[in-house]
């Protein structure tokens, strides 16, 4: 049941997250490129410099949790069953969106993002297999 519903969600929901990183939330282009590839580092700055907790959760763990279904995709193509080829790929996918990103100045491409992305992956695959394990019979 659960690996039906995530096949009929999960396009629309990737379109919906490609909007958001191109042209949701008042996006706008920027004026020149912009990247950010010190590692950790543009994160903690972030966090120093808000004043508000809610964009620090807003963007740091939105950021992960935001791609916490993409560690399901074992269940519909099971290439992607094995940790490290879903790694792979999305880390492929995702370093390709952060560059056109870049390269349209429609965001800035992220270190950090690549790998708060990634960090979601990897919660869900293993949020996958546990459901697999606690809840068989509904997952089929």
């Amino acid at each position: 049941m659960l690996k039906k519903v995530y096949k009929i969600v999960i396009i629309p929901y990737t379109l919906f997250l490609l909007y958001l990183m191109f042209l949701g939330m008042g996006r706008s282009q920027y004026e020149d490129h912009m990247i950010r590839i010190e590692p950790v580092m543009s994160t903690v700055e972030f966090i120093r410099n808000t004043i508000l907790w809610k964009y620090i959760i807003l963007i740091v763990l939105g950021n992960i949790i935001m791609f916490i279904p993409f560690g399901f995709l074992g269940w519909i193509l099971p290439g992607f069953k094995d940790l490290k080829t879903l790694l792979i790929a999305f880390v492929s996918s995702i370093v390709t969106v952060e560059a056109l990103q870049y390269f349209t100045r429609m965001g800035i491409l992220e270190v950090d993002d690549i790998l708060l992305n990634t960090l979601g992956v990897y919660v869900g695959w293993l949020l996958s297999r546990w459901i697999e394990k606690k809840f068989s019979d509904l997952v089929l």
